[in-house]
């Protein structure tokens, strides 16, 4: 599963450099987060750091984006491939 960004962000930005993955960008109000790039930072952390950092836990996931923790995996796997390209 992906996280997301809910409108309760008050973009204090400290949920981006906490990503490993780069999956988080500021948007044109708040920060959201890219789901092809949100592994829930498996493969680099056991929770993940968004939600470990944010002062409102505006940062849930993402009923659309379902994916188990083996999915998760592989598209860490395919993430760090394409990032050694």
């Amino acid at each position: 599963m992906a996280l997301m960004i809910t409108d309760e962000c008050i973009n204090c930005d400290v949920c981006e450099p906490e990503c490993p993955n780069d999956a988080i960008f500021m948007g044109p109000l708040i920060y959201q987060i890219n789901p092809d790039k949100c592994t829930e930072c498996v493969g680099h952390f056991d929770e993940p750091q968004c939600q470990q950092v944010c002062p409102v836990a505006c940062i849930p996931v993402d009923p659309q984006k379902q994916e188990t923790r083996t999915q998760l995996l592989i598209k860490y796997e395919g993430l760090q491939a394409a990032a050694r390209s």
